[in-house]
């Protein structure tokens, strides 16, 4: 693995970043060898000064570099500049969107293992704190030691060793002891890392279930709860920060000894006329200006070990293998086929063994059963959100675990018993069925969906901005509106997950009308718990625990004592129950 290589992954950087990440560690290193030349300067106009030698013909000399010198400073500085902070900040950008990009091609079995709290966390929190690290803390670490490495090594050659040593010496060991307590750092920021994600979760929890929490009088004994939550992330804070400034402090403390041990060994050698005054004075100019930036760089050092946590979460959401297949489907016809299909989720409990049946172009295939049967896995299993264990499925005769999901998923209409909208006008929302649609094709579609009646009533129309995830909205219209989605995107593939089980017998009505109309001629998959919703449909799949109990036409369910026909039997009680 190359140096490039080795930077993406342990900073989770794109090949450029990790290019401009060494552009920078140069640009410091430069800046600071600058700024050292200015020391040589000073060094010989006092050496001159002492010999005598400073004559008119030497003035020139001095204002020239001093002036070459400033203007070299200048330019590294803005060079460092840009090479820190403007990259930096185009690579948090990139980071940004090429994780967007990764979770958009993820397989929904990942977000099965996450929350929206921690991943919102990733692509917010984490890209910041990465983003302070690269601009800030690495490259001037990097060029802190470089840079001191250089000046060590020259002062060794062209001046007495021993004095190198005693001002040196303090350096290496007081990074040792950074290092040695990397494990405990590293282990801190995790229980940290996952507190502030416990209490992130708490407060998206409270937002999402206040009306519940309201209802119940329960709100009081939650923000207790949470306020326990808020605290515990406070404690591990200063816990945290109280651990690593131990170390941190006993380093820095360490390096004021190097002007202790430079003062001492220059003293004596001095004293025997081993080294003349103005090298003496030189060291002790040299430890006043090398140990202070030096406390800055174990400090970033201390701050890079602790974002190491971060790094390794984007890491691994960069890292993680994606779904992948043939941009060119070569289908023939759309029949869904199941064959021999099993699948677990990430707990290892087989949901579905040994699944096998046909869904015909031209029919409704209708999967009922138990709950936690595994007829919702199906659908999902179906449009490729995961991918089976076992088995295979095919569409048209083509198996979709060799199709490239966003090519598969255009041949797929779906409407959700959870609609998810969107804060923006109801166009907007229907539109999302088909880029580029045009008004006059959305309108088409709601008029379809049955939406036209409802829209015509808000204030814009379809310009009526619906509020959060449709929030100014009715159950029945929302559904609606991802009907009407469906409509406009018009693809050969319907998948119906409870479209209509939580809506009233008027919104039921004008929603299996809409559906009626919007199925014809076309491979359907529906899934639905009332009996009357599926009564016409062609092919029945019947669920229980994971395997196929039974399948055929309602005809023939109906005709002896299955499940299906117990199914409608027990309906049929529940809805002639009065009170």
């Amino acid at each position: 693995m190359t140096m490039i290589e080795k930077l993406q992954h342990k900073y989770a950087l794109s090949r450029q970043g990790a290019v401009d990440m060494i552009k920078a560690s140069v640009s410091v290193t430069v800046t600071n060898i600058a700024l050292m030349v200015t020391a040589g300067i000073l060094y010989t106009l006092i050496d001159d000064l002492l010999k005598g030698n400073l004559g008119k013909e030497r003035i020139p000399f001095y204002v020239v570099g001093s002036l070459v010198v400033l203007l070299f400073v200048f330019i590294t500085n803005f060079i460092q500049y840009n090479a820190t902070f403007l990259t930096t900040y185009r690579e948090s950008g990139i980071r940004r969107t090429t994780i967007a990009e990764k979770l958009r091609k993820l397989p929904l079995s990942y977000f099965g293992k996450k929350n929206i709290a921690d991943l919102t966390t990733n692509i917010m929190g984490d890209c910041a704190m990465i983003e302070t690290a690269s601009s800030h803390w690495i490259p001037e670490l990097i060029g802190a030691i470089v840079s001191t490495a250089l000046v060590g090594i020259s002062l060794f050659f062209f001046f007495d060793p021993r004095m190198v040593i005693a001002s040196f010496w303090v350096i290496p060991v007081a990074f040792i002891i950074v290092i040695s307590c990397s494990g405990l750092e590293k282990k801190a920021a995790r229980k940290n890392q996952a507190v502030k994600l416990e209490m992130s979760d708490g407060i998206q929890e409270c937002l999402e279930s206040i009306r519940d929490l309201r209802a119940n009088n329960a709100q009081d004994a939650y923000m207790d709860e949470l306020e326990g939550k808020i605290k515990k992330v406070e404690k591990f804070a200063l816990f945290t920060e109280l651990k690593m400034a131990v170390y941190v402090n006993s380093a820095a403390i360490v390096l004021k000894l190097g002007i202790g041990t430079t003062s001492v060994v220059g003293g004596i050698l001095f004293a025997r006329g081993e080294i003349d005054l103005l090298t003496f004075f030189m060291f002790l100019m040299l430890v006043s200006r090398l140990y202070a930036p030096m406390e800055i760089s174990l400090q970033n050092f201390a701050a890079i070990i602790a974002t190491g946590i971060q790094c390794e979460r984007l890491d691994e959401i960069l890292s993680h293998d994606i779904q992948t297949g043939s941009e060119e489907m070569k289908n023939r016809g759309y029949d869904i086929v199941f064959e021999n299909v099993g699948f677990k989720y990430s707990d290892d409990t087989d949901v579905l063994k040994d699944v096998s049946f046909t869904a015909k172009q031209g029919e409704v295939t209708a999967l009922i059963g138990p709950s936690g049967g595994g007829k919702t896995t199906i659908s999902r299993l179906a449009a490729r959100f995961w991918d089976v264990n076992s088995g295979k499925i095919t569409l048209g005769g083509e198996d979709i675990s060799k199709i490239d999901p966003e090519t598969l998923l255009t041949n797929y209409s779906i409407v959700f018993q959870d609609v998810t909208l969107f804060n923006n006008s109801v166009m907007e929302n229907i539109r999302i069925g088909k880029s580029g649609a045009t008004d006059e094709e959305v309108m088409e579609a709601a008029k379809l969906a049955n939406c036209d009646e409802f829209i015509n009533l808000l204030p814009d129309k379809y310009g009526t901005y619906i509020g959060e995830n449709g929030s100014e909205l009715s159950g029945g219209e929302r559904q609606r509106i991802s009907i009407a989605r469906a409509f406009l995107k018009d693809a050969p593939v319907i998948l119906l997950d409870e479209a209509t089980a939580s809506l009233d017998a008027e919104n039921e009505t004008a929603i299996q009308e809409a559906l009626s109309r919007l199925i014809k001629n076309k491979t359907v998959l529906i899934i639905a718990h009332r009996m009357r919703t599926i009564a016409k449909a062609d092919h029945i799949v019947v669920l229980k625990d994971g395997v196929v109990a039974e399948q055929g036409s309602p005809e023939f369910l109906s005709g002896y004592d299955s499940i299906y026909s117990r199914m409608t039997k027990q309906q049929m009680i529940s809805q002639n129950w009065k009170m």
